[in-house]
């Protein structure tokens, strides 16, 4: 079965909908980009679901560990390369309530993050930079 269906609305537009849930997202080119940056681009999406791997991974690790996981947020950053035009670079910023954890359950977390499918997934020139922050 397919993953998703993604048709091309005009404008340099897409939607792409998720074949098993029926869930719709939209992406716009970005206004650097000949587009008018009405939803997320494509490359906003590639460096959002970064976060949002590292995020699902660590909520896996934290139920089969018993890690609190409360207030958990990310603040993601794209910065995009010229020639060839490409993401160069993410920055996360992941905030949360890390002062309940020891310093094995750190040591969880960060791998958790650090080893998610898409992190496993970009080219290793892309350039990611992870940081931590109390909330």
């Amino acid at each position: 079965m397919n993953t998703s269906i993604v048709q091309y609305s005009g404008d340099l537009r897409c939607s792409a909908t998720h074949t098993k849930s029926g869930i719709s997202i939209i992406s716009d080119a970005p206004l650097d980009n000949h587009g008018r940056g009405e939803a997320f681009s494509p490359t906003d999406l590639l460096a959002t679901s970064l976060a949002m791997c590292m995020m699902t991974i660590m909520g896996i690790a934290s139920k089969e560990k018993n890690i609190p996981l409360e207030g958990l947020q990310a603040s993601v950053t794209k910065i995009m390369g010229q020639n060839p035009r490409r993401v160069q670079e993410v920055h996360i910023q992941m905030s949360g309530n890390f002062s309940l954890w020891d310093k094995k359950q750190w040591a969880a977390m960060k791998a958790a993050a650090e080893n998610c499918p898409v992190m496993q997934s970009i080219h290793p020139d892309l350039k990611v930079n992870l940081e931590w922050m109390q909330a």
